[in-house]
């Protein structure tokens, strides 16, 4: 059974109250149960954890190696900033997709530099939390055709 990780980073426990404007009126409980809804259609496994720790997702990354398929990231600021959650996915070979509520490249100029993206297989923004469920589809996707292709 596939397995994947999705992490949420700084800030997004805030979502639903913070900046709707921007981000909208779903919290992160409810994504997480989209997410839930969508594995158990998928019938894969998928483990949902939250931070505002850089080092607490740095350590997460790199204990993925040994029990998940892939990870899907939304690194909130750290996306802009963070060479250490880059380097950890990085050295882990998981494939990662980065996930992002807003089209970072309508936003603020430094938003659009992403230290996550070269090693990311892919990048979903501007589509809310819908952007988590595509990117989670997107990882079974890859998955599945990779396993196709060695078998």
């Amino acid at each position: 059974m596939l397995q994947v990780l999705v992490l949420h980073g700084p800030n997004l426990n805030l979502l639903g109250q913070r900046e709707r404007s921007l981000y909208g009126d779903a919290s992160l409980k409810t994504i997480n149960q989209a997410i839930a809804k969508l594995a158990k259609q998928e019938r894969i496994k998928v483990e949902t954890r939250q931070s505002n720790l850089e080092g607490e997702l740095v350590t997460w990354i790199q204990e993925a190696k040994k029990r998940f398929d892939a990870i899907v990231i939304n690194a909130a600021g750290y996306t802009h900033t963070s060479v250490a959650i880059r380097d950890a996915i990085a050295a882990v070979s998981l494939p990662t997709i980065e996930v992002h509520l807003t089209n970072i490249y309508k936003r603020e100029t430094f938003r659009h530099r992403s230290y996550i993206a070269d090693v990311a297989i892919g990048q979903i923004s501007g589509f809310g939390p819908t952007g988590y469920l595509l990117a989670i589809r997107a990882a079974i996707d890859y998955l599945r055709a990779r396993r196709t292709a060695t078998t």
